[in-house]
């Protein structure tokens, strides 16, 4: 097991590697090594930038960027002088990146591109700012020259003394980080996670997933989100290697030529995965497919348990089908890690059946991040796993799962009423989340604030039902309604690539995604998707009818959070005449 009691210790081990590769870079036509000395002159490199600079203990540094081998860098040369990293999402506006450097008082932003270091324009008055650093090369006015710091680190790839007590010299009860919330509502909060928060919560949540030396993982999802960062922390600390790909549109390219070993993603990613082997699935290959998955399902119990079935139809369904799945993820993955939101039981079905088992595991930014999680030794589908060994947990009576432990947040950012809130008055943090605990496993049923109520007084968790709509390739994202409503209802965004062949193929005009999404035949199709969905649900939980709604659903356009949730606040208004209509009819 790991025995971490700070970040900067992930960075010592790091360093003590030498002359081995511990990243891989995209230069444009494959990727770069970097072994770990060079890491460790770079690192240096910006931190005694940044004290020249007048940052010291406790100062904030708010930096933004692609999944690039600068944004390692800059966390850990922030976090090795002692001062607080406050990581923004790419896709923040210029209010919101004004609004987080002003709120956590930032004394130097860095970011990585004009397109970021232009979002200063807007974001207002920033009275505390003091310097800003870009990545890229260009012509930005009032800015340090990341090519001049740089310039210093190929002398200082040898062990400094100094350097390193400095970095050994970071307590667990030090403030490392400052990570602000998607913001489904309200204005963002900035999180307070101690070092101890975080290396304590290290220690155990991958025990027993088998991330050891040279593993390879594909770093792709945004790392200013706790999970992407996390998880990066610990391969390093393992003695693995990160392949940093800033496109996420690039991945299955970048799958193919880094062949992954540990493979971390969000539910979305995977839904698309199987969308895509479905969509490609016609005529016999879907039959080929059909009769494929049917043979998983007749080992689910072995695969489950990790068991390579031996039967002779399931080794031809895995020569003929699952091997070329497995191929997609780069075909040596061994560890398939899903988190951020739940993946759904339909899916984690068929990715079993296809002898992928996606350990799913749960937590919050607050828990810095991981709660529970499933392993090798502890597996069971449709759960978020047992709970972290250091963390307790209870159930409140109203179903809201509370916890305490040392990965428990010390706070919101100058935010003491907020905080309090969120704490029972005997200590317990208060996870927003509905769950259940059955022979130590761990399932959550839904948010606590987005259950449902219908005018008939039956709730209604949207979470579980969503997931189910999602499975089908037509689907992009869909959102339930139904609060205080007398039945419920869901609203589509399409999977328009998909829903444009379906259009050619059955007579309805594709192009104008207004008039294609109103023609009778696509409504029938969601209508279709929706009542096959309903199929074992409760009564009142079943959808009645549907909106097809002619918008993709992004980060950019509002509806939905950094880390891929939905606004439904947002989607609610935006759409309120069209829910208006249909449950007036």
């Amino acid at each position: 097991m790991l025995q971490l009691r700070t970040i900067n210790d992930v960075f010592t081990q790091l360093a003590k590697r030498g002359g081995e590769t511990v990243m891989m870079t995209q230069n444009g036509d494959g990727w770069t090594p970097l072994t770990a000395k060079q890491v460790y002159g770079r690192v240096r490199a910006l931190a005694e930038a940044l004290q020249s600079w007048g940052v010291v203990k406790g100062d904030r540094v708010a930096m933004t960027g692609e999944n690039r081998w600068e944004w390692p860098v800059t966390d850990f040369a922030i976090l090795a002088i002692g001062a607080v990293s406050v990581p923004l999402y790419q896709t923040l506006s210029p209010e919101q990146v004004g609004y987080s450097i002003n709120d956590s008082g930032s004394k130097v932003f860095i970011c990585s591109t004009g397109k970021q270091y232009e979002k200063l324009h807007g974001a207002g008055e920033m009275p505390k700012l003091e310097r800003v650093l870009v990545w890229d090369a260009g012509e930005f006015p009032n800015t340090e020259s990341w090519a001049e710091v740089m310039k210093r680190a190929p002398s200082l790839e040898e062990p400094d003394a100094a350097f390193d007590a400095m970095v050994a010299a970071a307590a667990p009860g030090d403030l490392a980080t400052i990570v602000y919330t998607s913001g489904t509502t309200g204005q963002p909060k900035g999180v307070m996670l101690t070092h101890g928060n975080v290396g304590s919560n290290m220690m155990f949540s991958t025990d027993d997933l088998h991330i050891v030396k040279d593993d390879v993982s594909i770093s792709f999802l945004p790392l200013s989100h706790a999970l992407a960062r996390h998880l990066d922390y610990v391969i390093y600390a393992n003695g693995g290697i990160i392949a940093y790909e800033p496109k996420f549109d690039n991945l299955t390219k970048s799958m193919k030529s880094v062949r992954p070993t540990v493979f971390v993603a969000v539910p979305r990613v995977f839904e698309k995965v199987r969308q895509a082997v479905e969509g490609r699935s016609h005529g016999f290959k879907k039959t080929i497919l059909q009769w494929a998955l049917k043979q998983g399902e007749g080992h689910r119990d072995e695969l489950a348990a990790g068991k390579q079935p031996s039967g002779l139809m399931y080794k031809l369904a895995d020569k003929l089908v699952f091997s070329k799945i497995h191929e997609a993820f780069g075909g040596r993955a061994k560890v398939f890690i899903s988190g951020g939101a739940p993946l759904g039981m339909e899916s984690s079905q068929w990715f079993l059946n296809v002898g992928v088992r996606v350990m799913e595991g749960y937590g919050l930014t607050e828990t810095s991040p991981v709660i529970s999680r499933n392993t090798f030794a502890g597996y069971r589908m449709g759960t978020v796993g047992t709970i972290l060994p250091n963390v307790e947990t209870r159930i409140a009576s109203d179903g809201e799962l509370e916890v305490k432990g040392p990965n428990v947040f010390s706070g919101y950012w100058q935010k003491p009423d907020e905080t309090k809130k969120e704490f029972t008055d005997d200590g317990w943090f208060k996870t927003g989340d509905i769950g259940k605990i059955e022979d130590g496993f761990l399932s959550i049923t839904d948010r606590k604030k987005e259950l449902m109520k219908t005018s008939g007084g039956k709730y209604v968790a949207p979470q579980p039902i969503e997931s189910k709509l999602k499975v089908d390739g037509l689907v992009n994202q869909v959102a339930l309604i139904g609060d205080n409503r007398k039945f419920v209802s869901a609203i589509f965004a399409p999977n328009f690539q998909a829903l444009e062949k379906w259009a050619s193929a059955n007579g309805v005009a594709s192009g104008d995604h207004a008039k294609m999404v109103a023609d009778p035949k696509v409504q029938k199709v969601y209508q279709d998707i929706a009542d096959k969905a309903n199929a074992g649900l409760e009564h009142h939980e079943t959808i009645k009818k549907v909106i097809v709604t002619p918008d993709d659903w992004t980060v950019e356009s509002g509806e939905l959070t950094p880390s891929l949730k939905l606004k439904r606040r947002v989607i609610s208004e935006k759409y309120k005449e069209q829910i208006d209509t249909l449950y007036a009819e």
